[in-house]
């Protein structure tokens, strides 16, 4: 069950590394296994903004002054960062939003409003979280396209067929997410990446819940857009970032307007825009939280980003293993390629009610649709218990959540 690459790796020196994971719950050492929805920082990430905010706090660009240029320099030294992490072709296509969410809303709202017409299709998948559903939804409505949808297998995982056969109606725009939040089903998206841009299709890619677990790079999947929230991948909440093709960003529209945004501003002339990306950077930016970032990249490059992989593969095969010992136990999203993500009900029980608990013994998951509610209606539940792994997860801790889950049932029955 261990490989070779999991020997090697010490989960408890990388724990001490996360001041919170000491803290205790209801009287319980924290057992904090919803990293899916947010993972926990390290210090590295922490001490990287109170730096900043302790010694060179100031806004950026423009300042004349010492702290001014320290504070740019950080923020702009921390795009590179990001670009060469994820292999993205030039730092001015790294664009800094507040989230996965703001950055998939800008397309809609740049590249969509100004490329999608009432004849276009989008083409979306059944496994997206809402972000990646409803501001398709609400731009349709607004321009009168339409949307279709790829359904999953009953493994969780998406249905090539239906997705070649989707592409047939010559689709403008493809969305699909790089690993789902709900079932950590992992698409091979360099593979439908190809098969989009084949049938003619601008590609999004939503990797929210691939970037803690893998390591990404762009130019090779060569999808058009990829939106990622830094939150899920150790690094501050309020930070996030659009990567988008240069020759796609240079035609789109701005997204919001005010400062940075803006060449020049005029009342008698037209007011004309910066380059990517700082025309879709309008206003003063998180600068902390790009700092913080970066630093959670280099804390994941510190690490290896394969042995965290190694070490959740790992955890997963062995969550599912002792869960599926407990009677009336059922998991969702068993494809043969899965994140660090085990989602499940217990028959008789009400997953809020397992939810509280496991809380109540120190235990952090997630309950209900984890707004995938398209998917799960399609399961035919209203939600799931979702446990969630990340590189602190321990064997020890999957254990105390089956302990805890058979006590629980116990008490629910």
């Amino acid at each position: 069950m261990v490989g070779k690459d999991e020997k090697t790796y010490d989960v408890m020196e990388i724990r001490r590394e996360f001041p919170i994971l000491e803290r205790q719950v209801n009287g319980h050492p924290l057992i904090y296994l919803d990293s899916a929805a947010s993972s926990q920082k390290p210090r590295a990430v922490i001490e990287s903004q109170r730096e900043y905010l302790s010694h060179f706090h100031s806004n950026i660009h423009r300042g004349a002054h010492a702290l001014a240029t320290q504070a740019t320099e950080a923020f702009e030294g921390s795009r590179e960062i990001v670009r060469e992490y994820f292999n993205a072709s030039k730092s001015s296509e790294i664009v800094f939003t507040s989230g996965a969410t703001d950055s998939i809303n800008l397309v809609a709202g740049t590249w969509g409003r100004s490329n999608l017409k009432s004849d276009s299709t989008i083409l979306l998948t059944r496994l997206e979280h809402h972000s990646n559903i409803v501001p398709w939804q609400i731009l349709a409505t607004e321009i009168g396209c339409n949307i279709e949808v790829v359904d999953v297998l009953s493994d969780g995982s998406l249905d090539l067929s239906d997705f070649n056969e989707k592409l047939s109606l010559k689709p403008s725009l493809v969305c699909f997410s790089h690993v789902s939040n709900a079932l950590g089903s992992i698409n091979d998206v360099k593979k439908l990446t190809s098969l989009a841009h084949h049938a003619g299709s601008v590609v999004l890619i939503d990797g929210s819940q691939a970037t803690p677990h893998c390591q990404v790079d762009l130019q090779d999947i060569d999808c058009d857009f990829y939106a990622f929230s830094g939150h899920k991948m150790y690094g501050p909440t309020g930070i996030g970032v659009l990567y988008g093709k240069l020759d796609l960003l240079e035609l789109m529209p701005p997204w919001r307007g005010g400062g940075e945004m803006i060449s020049s501003v005029s009342f008698e002339e037209p007011t004309t825009f910066n380059i990517p990306p700082y025309k879709f950077e309008a206003g003063t930016p998180n600068i902390s939280g790009v700092i913080g970032l970066a630093q959670a990249i280099s804390w994941m490059k510190s690490v290896g980003v394969d042995k965290i992989a190694a070490h959740e593969l790992a955890l997963t095969d062995y969550a599912h293993k002792k869960l599926l010992r407990i009677e009336g136990l059922k998991i969702y999203g068993t494809a043969e390629h899965k994140a660090g993500v085990v989602s499940f009900l217990v028959d008789g029980t009400h997953p809020s009610d397992l939810g509280t608990l496991l809380d109540q013994l120190g235990v952090a998951v997630r309950t209900g649709s984890h707004c995938t509610e398209p998917l799960m209606k399609w399961l035919g539940i209203s939600g799931t218990v979702r446990a969630s792994f990340a590189a602190y997860t321990t064997f020890e801790e999957i254990d105390a959540l089956v302990a805890g889950v058979e006590r629980a049932i116990k008490m629910l029955r």
